[in-house]
């Protein structure tokens, strides 16, 4: 199934929702990890890397449809020299 542009909107903004609501419990303890959100039921696992946490997740819930963030940034990865540090 192909994925449109409105899709893969809501899919951002869902993701951006789940990471603000755990934000607080894991920026903390996991500053730099990568944490993988299943989108439709919100569960997550966080880990050193992008493979571990999906995989991680996948065993959990094997049908996930996953969104992944970098804990502490707006990005799980940047291009060129700007900082992924989240601002305020």
């Amino acid at each position: 199934m192909t994925e449109t542009t409105a899709d893969k909107a809501e899919a951002s903004r869902r993701g951006h929702e789940l990471y603000e609501r755990i934000r607080p419990e894991i920026e903390t303890s996991h500053r730099d990890e990568v944490v993988a959100i299943d989108l439709k039921s919100g569960e997550y696992e966080v880990a050193d890397s992008l493979l571990a946490a999906a995989q991680r997740l996948r065993a959990r819930i094997p049908d996930a449809r996953t969104w992944f963030v970098r804990v502490g940034h707006d990005a799980l990865y940047r291009f060129g020299p700007r900082s992924l540090v989240a601002s305020g």
